[in-house]
């Protein structure tokens, strides 16, 4: 089973602390969306032996797409692509497009999954990462989603700048009055080059600490469990039967095809991400040309990326697989690198697979460079 990612580069406006491609102008939306259904036909031969399980619109903010924009690229999907009999198709989408009328409008079209991009019910927090949405317009979206929609995921920020611990309690807990089965929850990260960065360094916004998105992790996890949720990755809780399907896909090491300036695309050998300018794609897909540089995976590199995406996810690091595709050096490599971790009770062996334990599940990916092969070929 393979999945298609379709990036849609398009804001209202720029969250503080955003780094993904994107533009505020939506002068080029036309010409984008015959681009993307152009490059979905133009890339069918990569998948001719597949099946599409997932279809995910991602971004930016996908919801900015009219429904029938969406409809239009998803049968440009069906109308090229082998489609499972009932895949996962994953609209992000932000409360200020979620009217009413929209989910409705959704609810009847072949989406049937929505990731929505609430971050903090907190009026102050909204302000100071700049989202497009109000607390009002977060509550009043999931009111109305869950009438029609079963499979929903939110997105909550921690590590804020002045929220509480009380204060994340309670985002968690109005994120479960509404019975959402799905929450994937990330720190407030300070990327190079956003305005959050620039906020921070004239001394406008106090600086994220490293504490605090520690208790708040620890909060969230307890919370959850407590809950009924599985924290089958680290940013991800699903109820059961309610994983993403689409984002298993790439922990899992599944192939998938991105669409769209910025996507990357992955078929287990190479690795393939297209031209991140808006302006230079649709120039290119119009001139019958794919704007895609790729690189072919060296065994150091496929087993670098089992070991971060496999720490992260319940599923762990099975010794069995690392000495069958990657060989004795590298077990022996990883045994040897492990070791501390194992001593400190941050990784624990049970049944020949490596995982974090509760105490280090927070630094999984600090662990994870740990125990990168170096030696790349």
């Amino acid at each position: 089973m393979s999945g298609i990612y379709i990036h849609i580069p398009f804001c209202k406006q720029a969250c503080h602390y955003c780094d993904f491609h994107f533009s505020t102008s939506m002068k080029k939306k036309d010409d984008m969306v015959l681009a993307l259904a152009k490059e979905i036909v133009m890339r069918k031969n990569e998948f001719s032996t597949e099946i599409i399980e997932t279809i995910y619109f991602g971004g930016g903010t996908p919801s900015v797409l009219t429904t029938d924009e969406i409809n239009f690229l998803i049968n440009t999907v069906y109308d090229n692509y082998n489609v499972a009999d009932n895949p996962e198709i994953t609209l992000e989408a932000n409360p200020d497009d979620l009217s009413t009328e929209r989910i409705i409008e959704l609810s009847k079209s072949p989406i049937n999954r929505l990731s929505i991009g609430i971050q903090s019910f907190y009026e102050e927090d909204l302000k100071m990462m700049n989202r497009a949405h109000n607390s009002a317009e977060a509550i009043n979206c999931l009111r109305e989603a869950t009438k029609y929609f079963d499979n929903i995921s939110l997105d909550l920020i921690y590590g804020i700048p002045g929220l509480t611990d009380e204060m994340w309690k309670q985002n968690i807990e109005t994120a479960l009055s509404f019975g959402i089965p799905h929450i994937s929850s990330y720190a407030l990260t300070v990327e190079p080059k956003t305005a959050l960065k620039k906020l921070i360094d004239t001394g406008k916004i106090p600086e994220p600490q490293d504490e605090v998105a520690s208790n708040h992790f620890m909060i969230l996890v307890e919370t959850l469990q407590k809950n009924g949720f599985i924290h089958y990755e680290l940013s991800n809780f699903g109820k059961e039967n309610y994983f993403s399907k689409n984002n298993s896909a790439y922990w899992l090491g599944k192939k998938y095809i991105g669409i769209g300036p910025s996507a990357h695309s992955y078929d287990g050998e190479k690795r393939g991400w297209n031209i991140a300018n808006n302006s230079l794609y649709i120039k290119a897909i119009q001139n019958d040309e794919l704007p895609i540089e790729t690189e072919i995976l060296t065994i150091c590199d496929r087993y670098n990326e089992y070991i971060m995406t496999g720490l992260r996810t319940i599923w762990g690091v099975s010794l069995e697989r690392i000495e069958t595709e990657f060989g004795l050096e590298y077990l022996n490599y990883l045994k040897k690198q492990s070791q501390k971790f194992l001593n400190d009770g941050l990784l624990s062996i049970e049944n020949n697979i490596i995982k974090p334990t509760a105490k280090g599940k927070f630094l999984t990916d600090g662990i994870a460079s740990d125990l990168f092969y170096l030696n790349a070929e």
